[in-house]
């Protein structure tokens, strides 16, 4: 496998490379409706710029990171709760990234879809992309691409209540981490290192679509990494995955605690996507007598339009 368009090309590929990374580095503390439009600008000038290139090593590589922008966009799409924009944008991230000819960044892509759609419910769809992703990567994969896709099937099995098969691809995951502090840095910023905290936060979050507080609180300290990054959207979506274990142990208070906290930040940055979460936390509480700390959430749930 090539790595054609990893960090050393120059030109203008390399300098809307940069862009593309500040606009990433924003998107931690920053609501995605205020980056939207210069990431579709940015997506724009770098779709142009590649038509308009006047070699083929050139296309491909302004072909690479406009799959980069492409994939971003679909990430705030998705974050701002537009699913139906996510998906186009993430398709529009394959087909620039099968483009630029470089197999490791299209399987990514398609890696990045199958995630969203795990997330979506749809872990039948997740799963065939994921295969498909596989079929992309060399017999032997760097050990970072093997950690990141395993932990995503995992939570494609989860999302289908396949709890023996999630925790094989999570044992496969864990196994892979453990040989990446032995690799050069994943290729920024379309492949991130993979390390044990992020494959932990995974099983978190797998326990959680499974309904096993246990699994969740036996990874909650190894996922402490994430739990307290400075990525405030991504730790308020575990937070959420935690509040729903605590809700099926039966502890109320703790639970809507957490999922206030979460919404909290929803609403901080207008994200759709953690707004929708709270909701469906909300939702697997059914009982009929709704204690104080319940009536308080649905008051600051009630009212909320993003």
């Amino acid at each position: 496998m090539a790595h054609r368009h990893q960090g050393g090309d120059g030109g203008q590929a390399a300098i809307l490379r940069l862009a593309t990374t500040a606009f990433r580095r924003l998107d931690g503390a920053t609501p995605s409706r205020q980056l939207q439009e210069p990431v579709l600008a940015h997506l724009r000038l770098a779709q142009t710029i590649t038509s308009e290139a006047d070699s083929q090593d050139a296309r491909y590589r302004l072909a690479a990171v406009g799959s980069e922008v492409g994939s971003l966009a679909g990430w705030l799409a998705w974050d701002m709760g537009d699913y139906g924009s996510a998906r186009t944008w993430y398709g529009n991230a394959i087909k620039a990234a099968r483009s630029s000819g470089d197999r490791l960044l299209a399987a990514y892509r398609l890696g990045s879809l199958a995630q969203f759609e795990a997330h979506g419910g749809n872990a039948v769809q997740s799963l065939n992309l994921l295969d498909q992703t596989r079929s992309r990567i060399e017999e032997r994969p760097i050990a970072t691409v093997t950690a990141w896709l395993s932990a995503s099937k995992a939570l494609a099995h989860a999302v289908a209540g396949d709890a023996r098969m999630s925790d094989r691809a999570l044992v496969r995951a864990a196994k892979a981490a453990e040989q990446v502090s032995t690799e050069d840095p994943a290729p920024w910023p379309w492949m991130f290192t993979f390390n044990g905290a992020k494959v932990a936060a995974m099983r978190l979050t797998c326990g959680a679509r499974l309904g096993l507080p246990e699994r969740v609180r036996a990874a909650q300290d190894e996922a402490g990494e994430a739990l307290t990054s400075g990525h405030e959207k991504q730790r308020a979506l575990l937070m959420l995955d935690l509040a729903s274990a605590h809700m099926v142990s039966g502890r109320l208070d703790v639970a809507f605690s957490l999922a206030t906290r979460a919404l909290e930040t929803g609403v901080r940055y207008r994200s759709g996507r953690i707004v929708e979460r709270s909701r469906a936390v909300r939702r697997s509480f059914t009982s009929a007598d709704k204690p104080q700390v319940v009536r308080e959430f649905d008051e600051r749930l009630h009212g909320i339009y993003l």
